[in-house]
């Protein structure tokens, strides 16, 4: 079992920025890819980004690109999600994921274990 726990959400306002971080409890960390989701209300779940265990890939989805960064710390069992110039569009709950396969994953059911979620609101 892996537990995941997810921090660092809030409020900010558009054009600013927000860590959230993902702190991992169980099994040795760096054997699972680890993923951030969101979802907003009334939408579908969707991928933000994620790195892989092992060579520590990392995928990132469109909408993100430039402004969002995932970096994983072994050693603190964490993944971080760097998100700079913030819109109100990317107000949603956000969630990690560890999944125990190989490569970046992009789909929800490829992820094994969840966390409970950490909300971000962007006001605009």
């Amino acid at each position: 079992q892996v537990q995941l726990v997810e921090s660092g959400g809030g409020v900010v306002q558009a054009g600013g920025s927000l860590r959230l971080s993902c702190a991992a409890s169980g099994r040795t960390f760096s054997n699972y890819g680890v993923g951030w989701f969101r979802q907003a209300p009334g939408k579908e779940h969707e991928l933000v980004a994620t790195t892989s265990r092992g060579d520590e890939s990392t995928y990132y989805a469109a909408f993100v690109k430039g402004r969002f960064t995932i970096s994983r710390d072994n050693t603190q069992n964490t993944v971080y999600l760097q998100m700079n110039s913030l819109k109100p569009e990317d107000t949603a709950v956000y969630s990690c994921a560890a999944t125990s396969r190989l490569f970046v994953r992009a789909r929800a059911d490829e992820y094994e274990y969840w966390g409970q979620g950490t909300q971000v609101t962007v006001s605009s």
